[in-house]
């Protein structure tokens, strides 16, 4: 009897330690390039870009990905990495019930312009349009957000499109896309530049892979990755120590494009370790 109490006391004790585990839980609500539409030729289907983080904030939204969003589940934040059509739906936030949103500083009233139009078409309540500043970090449901600069560009000269470091309790994930790579000015933010010995490192990487394993002399190199670029980057942060995660974590590919990758089926036999293409619906939570 008293050894089975012990035991009972050890299975509760080693319960209430994975429940106090620290992590991060991401949801991959999409993970196309902005050349999917719909289900493909192969019978593939990949949704615009997004994540919802912790099951309260979205990072970017499209109407497609509304579907992906749990039952249940009501984000009231959402950060835009920028305006991109295939990134920046205000129509389909409002419907998620928005109150908060947080957009580049550089194109704060151009968005704060296109949600008050969706406003006013859907008869919605108008959010707060918050700007961010690179090198800003807020903090939305216990989860800290710092925007740092993507290389990434669009039809306005003066907007600086974004990547996002997402803390919790120790917990640091790199959401990156769009992005050709990862920019000095962002790496030093996040703490895992050359100049940092060893820095700060992250425990997760999710990084856009618009381009294949061949895609290095595709024109949209100037302002996206392909999946060389991301091996190169994850195989240089960890021999560094820069990028530390959890035994048997992978790094995700997200933002592939469709004319460019394989079958999620394809993707997953020939991808190198330790990248992990990501799809829609996919779950994962990152710990240290």
């Amino acid at each position: 009897m008293k050894t089975r109490i012990i035991m009972i006391l050890m299975l509760l004790a080693g319960m209430t330690l994975q429940a106090r585990q620290p992590g991060i839980k991401v949801r991959f609500l999409g993970t196309g390039a902005a050349d999917w539409n719909g289900v493909d030729e192969r019978g593939e289907h990949r949704r615009c870009s997004s994540i919802l983080v912790d099951g309260e904030v979205l990072v970017d939204l499209t109407a497609e990905s509304l579907e992906m969003i749990p039952e249940g589940c009501n984000p009231k934040v959402i950060f835009y990495t920028h305006s991109h059509n295939d990134h920046f739906d205000p129509e389909a936030a409002l419907k998620t019930g928005v109150e908060r949103v947080y957009v580049g500083a550089t194109w704060f009233e151009r968005a704060r312009s296109r949600f008050h139009d969706a406003s006013a078409s859907l008869g919605l309540p108008m959010p707060q349009i918050i700007p961010l500043d690179t090198q800003e970090c807020v903090s939305e449901h216990g989860l800290f957000f710092t925007a740092l600069p993507a290389n990434h560009a669009t039809s306005d000269l003066h907007e600086q499109a974004l990547i996002y470091l997402i803390e919790k309790e120790g917990v640091r994930v790199l959401y990156a896309t769009d992005t050709g790579g990862l920019m000095a000015d962002a790496t030093q933010g996040i703490g895992i530049d050359a100049h940092k010995n060893p820095g700060r490192p992250i425990h997760g990487f999710i990084m856009e892979a618009t381009m294949g394993m061949d895609g290095d002399e595709d024109f949209r190199i100037f302002a996206h990755s392909s999946v060389n670029t991301v091996l190169r980057t994850v195989h240089v942060l960890q021999k560094t120590g820069r990028y530390t995660p959890a035994e048997g974590q992978a790094a995700y590919l997200t933002h592939m494009a469709r004319t460019l990758h394989g079958t999620q089926a394809e993707l997953d036999a020939t991808l190198p370790e330790p990248l992990k293409a990501a799809y829609d619906g996919l779950e994962v939570i990152f710990t240290k």
